[in-house]
């Protein structure tokens, strides 16, 4: 099995799962991973570490863009069976851990099936554990102190911007010396869902608060990076302060 690994940057590897993708930062022999797709992505997961030369321990964290499935389905996996740990900004902790669960119902998808490309996207995601429960049981909240974060001490040293609105604790990455902003739900590039092309906000059915989600377009157009790796959809290239204005100009 290959993964659709794509490298943006030295160091930098953008990768597409089912409807979603996830990052690998490397840095000598030690990796940091950005996301872990659905549950059923594990094979595909394991499989683009391997084409970057990476061993699955030898991954120093998994950082938590949010805690949807289709975003943290085997960060458990990792935490359980090589004492990975699992960070992600302090809102998005409890939500980590399903204290409680922030992400569209089946039953709102069904009310939406009647648009374009929803009812292929939601029977792919159910067949990908969309649905399953797949807490992490031991999240760590790294340290934010708002947009202008310092690095985390982890191989690419990603600096964390909180992007609330898909979810109270969504957090995007940035990663100055390469110019890439990873942006993970708060600005995707496309969605199986959405008609749109390019720079774009999810449809507002995905989001736990729209009004925040569009304000946090903001907090990403104040970073500098020609390089966007979204959650959804290809690498954009151009200007992120200009991805970010798109979207917000065509926002829910």
């Amino acid at each position: 099995m290959r993964a659709d690994v794509q490298q943006a940057a030295d160091g930098v590897f953008l990768v597409h799962g089912t409807h979603t993708n996830w990052v690998i930062l490397t840095e000598g022999d030690a990796v940091t991973l950005i996301d872990t797709g659905y549950p059923g992505d594990r094979a595909l997961l394991l499989a683009s570490l391997a084409q970057v030369g990476a061993a699955p321990e030898a991954v120093s964290a998994v950082l938590l863009t949010h805690a949807h499935n289709d975003h943290i389905g085997s960060a458990e996996y990792f935490r359980a069976t090589y004492g990975t740990p699992v960070y992600a900004h302090e809102a998005e902790v409890p939500h980590a851990r399903r204290d409680f669960l922030h992400q569209v119902s089946a039953g709102r998808v069904a009310l939406e099936a009647w648009r374009p490309g929803v009812l292929r996207w939601g029977l792919r995601a159910l067949r990908s554990g969309g649905t399953a429960h797949v807490p992490v049981l031991e999240p760590r909240a790294f340290p934010v102190a708002g947009a202008e974060a310092d690095p985390l001490d982890l191989p690419g040293r990603p600096v964390p911007v909180p992007t609330p609105g898909h979810t109270d604790g969504h957090c995007a990455f940035h990663l100055p010396q390469a110019g890439v902003v990873v942006s993970g739900d708060a600005l995707a590039s496309a969605h199986a869902t959405s008609r749109l092309a390019g720079p774009q906000l999810l449809p507002r059915m995905f989001h736990h608060d729209t009004a925040a989600a569009v304000a946090s377009l903001d907090v990403l157009a104040a970073l500098d990076g020609d390089l966007l790796l979204p959650g959804h959809g290809p690498l954009h290239r151009g200007p992120v302060r200009e991805a970010a204005r798109t979207a917000r100009a065509f926002a829910p």
